[in-house]
């Protein structure tokens, strides 16, 4: 008969190897604790179609799109910040295949959407959202300001991510400070090259 003391001692070294495991217990318990509030039909819906605008960086990369052929005396501004949304999505998956962090798998935590991997830190989607919050804010009006903008599209795009399930909140908060960094580093680039004109 196996000894129960020896599978609870190995039990207890297989969790020392894994200096995580406390970290995604405690994230997984938010996961849950966002799900169980905020699990409604209505809010689920509108979380599917952020995923879905999201996804790959398409809506952003179409709104930058059609910015530059709307605007045309911005044109170069809009396909700049366009292009900068495109280096925080293609940064956020470059991360991703380096950490290889599962998504979450728990009981607890309902998947509600499919996903392209089963990759899961940083979010994309949350990067790709904070670069283009940050990148066309002032490019729409000046009553879109990049501080407005940000406040307005960043936290329901994370909180989706939650709500269905496919992130952690670590995911989404790296994600999102992955994006702004490319974004701040994409503005002075394209700052730069329009003074050269």
């Amino acid at each position: 008969m196996a000894d129960p003391l020896a599978a609870t001692t190995l039990l207890d070294s297989g969790s020392e190897r894994d200096p995580f495991r406390a970290q995604r217990a405690t994230e997984t318990r938010m996961l849950g604790a966002v799900q169980r509030n905020l699990r409604q039909p209505t809010v689920v819906k509108a979380a599917r179609g952020l995923s879905h605008f999201g996804e790959h960086a398409a809506g952003w990369l179409a709104v930058g799109v059609l910015g530059a052929a709307l605007n045309r005396s911005r044109r170069r501004e809009w396909l700049y910040a366009a292009g900068g949304v495109a280096v925080a999505h293609g940064a956020s998956i470059a991360v991703k295949r380096v950490v290889r962090r599962p998504r979450p798998d728990d009981p607890s935590v309902e998947v509600l959407a499919t996903t392209p991997s089963r990759l899961s830190f940083p979010s994309s989607h949350a990067s790709s959202t904070t670069a283009a919050a940050v990148l066309f804010g002032g490019l729409l009006g000046p009553k879109l300001t990049r501080k407005r903008l940000v406040g307005v599209l960043v936290p329901p795009m994370l909180l989706s991510r939650l709500v269905l399930g496919v992130h952690f909140p670590s995911d989404v908060l790296a994600g999102s400070a992955l994006g702004a960094a490319v974004a701040l580093v994409s503005r002075r680039v394209s700052k730069r090259r329009l003074e050269q004109r």
